[in-house]
């Protein structure tokens, strides 16, 4: 196995337990992993990725432009359900670690090489990640990876060419790409630097205000309010409150904050100021999965910087400077750092409650129109027409448009609290047995309702 690969087992095997036990033992949630489960059941059956849990007849291309996310419907196919998803996001966030170790092992050395590599697939932004369902961002992390060793080789074009599939995988991958193109701009490449910021400009500009509307239910880019001006000063609205920096913090935390010696460090400021931009205080922190794109770009530039400070292999330690010797155990404290922080995987089987629950949920029939709950919905997504409980109508009332005419209902008895609040679910509820809904089976805290059941 070449040296660059050793990596992708044990970090496979890690995100493997760490994601794929939670399905198993219902720990999933519609919102996102069951969304996505629908879209690539669209996709495998060579037809639009259509979510019915985000309203019916739903394209996931009116939400997000991923197309890219097309690449999975064969393994999809091959092994239709969740669990193919949250597989194939481990795949791929462990194969990042080849670009990743490939780097440092040149710079560095075998030893170091392997260190380095090895916290970056250990590194929190990932690992948080995997652990949070399943989102189109794993596509965006190999390419990115690649795309930075080959910026730090100083092979522009490379980088670009790696870059430019970024654009597939989500709107805003474009700033990733921009950050680029100004970087080898920078660097003396000016036409292709400014090519590839014209590309992320123009191809953002164009899947926000005519793709992603043109497939959209309302006719908008639904997150458009999120870049739009709401008044007070711009770099009060950057920099505060204080929870963007802690998340800048961490962030640099992993490579001993030695990234900032390297200039590869400034990509991080385009994703991050998109981020820290909005007034939606989740954007702005350490959590789900909007970190693990920039942990290639801090891993790389902790290479780079640590071959500017003479750490590098091609030193002979006896002409090293001071800073380099001290640099050069840069990567064994990045590696316990990431070893000290990445959780122990719960390989705890299901209990009696999730056993209980799968039982009752067999009695809906496969292809059922289902509503169900968040927490409940990434088990049925792989068999039934599942939209999202509260947001269903009975059969014989009067359609609501983009609501499913659901036949099932299905929810703990007492329901979370997102994305519909707890309240709305346990009225709805309550109003079952006079919409016609029955009590089909129950268990585990978990109720299946059927209409015109006796």
């Amino acid at each position: 196995m070449p040296i660059s690969w050793l990596p992708v087992p044990p970090v496979a095997a890690f995100d493997l337990l760490l994601a794929v036990p939670r399905q198993w033992r219902m720990q999933t949630t519609g919102f996102d992993l069951g969304i996505f489960e629908q879209g690539m059941r669209g996709y495998a059956g060579l037809g639009a990725p259509v979510a019915p849990l985000k309203g019916v007849g739903f394209d996931l291309l009116g939400d997000h432009f991923s197309p890219l996310l097309a690449l999975l419907a064969p393994l999809y196919r091959l092994f239709p359900g969740a669990t193919t998803l949250l597989v194939a996001q481990a795949l791929l966030l462990a194969l990042s670690c080849v670009p990743v170790t490939a780097l440092a092992t040149e710079v560095l050395g075998r030893g170091r090489g392997l260190a380095v590599g090895l916290a970056y697939g250990l590194s929190w932004g990932l690992w948080r990640a995997d652990s949070f369902d399943f989102h189109e961002v794993a596509l965006a992390v190999p390419l990115t990876a690649w795309a930075l060793a080959a910026l730090a080789r100083g092979r522009y074009r490379g980088a670009v060419c790696w870059a430019l599939p970024l654009l597939l995988v989500k709107e805003d991958q474009g700033l990733m790409l921009a950050g680029i193109g100004i970087h080898v701009f920078c660097r003396g490449r000016r036409r292709l630097g400014a090519g590839a910021v014209a590309a992320a400009v123009l191809a953002t500009l164009l899947a926000v205000l005519v793709v992603v509307p043109a497939l959209n239910p309302g006719g908008s880019y639904t997150y458009l309010a999120n870049g739009g001006w709401h008044g007070g000063d711009p770099l009060t609205r950057l920099l505060l409150p204080l929870d963007k920096w802690r998340t800048v913090a961490l962030l640099l935390a992993p490579t001993l904050f030695l990234a900032l010696r390297s200039p590869l460090c400034l990509l991080l400021v385009p994703p991050l100021a998109g981020r820290f931009w909005t007034p939606t205080p989740s954007y702005w922190g350490a959590g789900q999965h909007y970190n693990a794109v920039l942990m290639p770009v801090l891993f790389v530039a902790l290479v780079d910087a640590l071959r500017r400070l003479g750490a590098g292999v091609p030193v002979p330690p006896a002409r090293r400077r001071p800073a380099g010797v001290a640099a050069g155990w840069a990567p064994a404290l990045a590696l316990l750092v990431a070893l000290g922080t990445a959780p122990l995987p719960c390989l705890d089987p299901p209990g009696a409650a999730v056993r209980a629950v799968r039982r009752i949920l067999a009695v809906i029939p496969d292809g059922a129109a289902v509503a169900a709950a968040n927490s409940l919905a990434p088990q049925l997504t792989a068999r039934c027409t599942v939209s999202l409980f509260p947001e269903f109508t009975a059969p014989g009332q009067a359609g609501v448009a983009g609501r499913l005419v659901a036949r099932w209902i299905v929810s703990p008895d007492v329901p979370g609290d997102f994305p519909v609040p707890r309240e709305r679910q346990l009225a709805v509820l309550a109003s079952l047995p006079a919409a016609g809904y029955r009590v089909a089976a129950v268990g585990g805290g978990v109720t299946v309702y059927r209409w015109g059941a006796g």
